[in-house]
């Protein structure tokens, strides 16, 4: 709405990306608090608790829980992008697709559980992952026939392309998608835990994509300029302002969980946004707290396959800091500090050439 009113009504201010960032953040902020009561009331009410792992350390206290956040700070970032974005733009589009289609295969996973009881019902492990393959698929199809995207290949420190992946960026582009979603659905295990660090990631990712759709500031930095993908960064916007609402209820102690529905979505799209500001290699710096998490459940069931031996108490790790009797608070700040010492060095690569 905001793009069309300075089309129409040549309101300058709204030509602006930033301009339009800062207020989709704000609508998404404010509309998210006032939505959120009243689902809560709902979720209670429909009893729609988040079935724990009886082996997780704190089960008892979290299992009568709801779960789902996610589909309303998700609604709530999609209602401010299409306020505040330019709706015919191909990475918008993208970007919304990714989110609401990551979105519904987590909602039909969280559905399974609530309704069942059990944390192992829902989708099969296969049928998720078969999903979470074709969308990312159609995704990276929409980038490259529709956007007529770039498939050069670059890396941190390099001015120039390594080499052009061509139609093997489909495949690549695919699974870091994926890679993402699965990253953050994994990390997601404690109070406010992957929320910080999403956002602290969507604003460096909202860097960077929006300096690599500026000429000026991509000729600058001698990033790769790509036009029209700033505007991506308003859906960006968006969603970390319903994500900083969601965690006013999901701080410790949460009385809500984002489940599948948000964490599936929120790590799918900061692939995207990844994929957009040529920064696929980066994103393991960008999201280090998801690849850690990630790397310690690799590690763990590596370990026991080969040598039935556990490298952790339990993993993801932060149980294993749970299980060391670590405060559950304590270990979200500490992760929250390391996401964000990680981003202030994967913002000063951008200048490092």
């Amino acid at each position: 709405m905001l793009y069309y009113l300075y089309q129409f009504f040549d309101i300058n201010l709204f030509s602006y990306i930033s301009v339009r960032a800062g207020v989709a953040f704000f609508v998404a902020f404010l509309l998210t608090l006032f939505v959120l009561p009243k689902y809560l009331v709902w979720a209670i009410s429909k009893k729609t608790n988040q079935p724990i792992n009886k082996y997780v350390p704190a089960h008892e206290s979290k299992q009568h829980t709801p779960t789902m956040g996610g589909v309303v700070f998700v609604s709530t970032a999609v209602v401010a992008s299409i306020l505040s974005a330019n709706l015919s733009n191909i990475y918008v589009i993208g970007g919304l697709l990714t989110l609401i289609a990551f979105a519904l295969i987590g909602l039909k996973d969280d559905y399974g559980k609530v309704s069942s009881g059990d944390n192992l019902e829902g989708l099969t492990p296969k049928g998720k992952l078969a999903l979470q393959l074709i969308v990312g698929v159609v995704v990276s199809f929409v980038l490259i026939y529709f956007a007529h995207f770039s498939t050069q290949f670059y890396v941190p420190f390099i001015k120039t392309p390594l080499f052009d992946m061509s139609y093997f960026a489909i495949i690549f582009w695919t699974l870091v998608i994926v890679a993402a979603s699965n990253a953050v659905n994994l990390t997601d295990g404690l109070d406010g835990l992957a929320t910080i660090p999403t956002v602290i990631a969507l604003a460096t990712l909202g860097v960077i994509v929006y300096v690599t759709g500026h000429a000026i500031f991509a000729h600058y930095l001698l990033l790769p300029n790509i036009k029209g993908v700033g505007e991506s960064v308003i859906v960006a916007s968006s969603l970390a302002g319903a994500l900083l609402a969601f965690l006013w209820f999901n701080c410790y102690p949460a009385e809500l969980f984002m489940g599948d529905t948000g964490s599936l979505s929120i790590g799918a799209f900061m692939g995207y946004m990844a994929i957009l500001g040529k920064s696929e290699v980066l994103l393991l710096l960008i999201g280090i707290i998801f690849v850690i998490e990630t790397v310690s459940v690799i590690l763990q069931v590596g370990s026991y396959k080969l040598r039935e031996k556990r490298v952790f108490l339990m993993a993801p790790i932060h149980h294993h800091f749970e299980m060391k009797k670590w405060a559950e608070n304590k270990i979200i700040v500490r992760f929250w500090i390391i996401s964000l010492l990680a981003n202030l060095l994967a913002l000063v690569t951008l200048k490092i050439r």
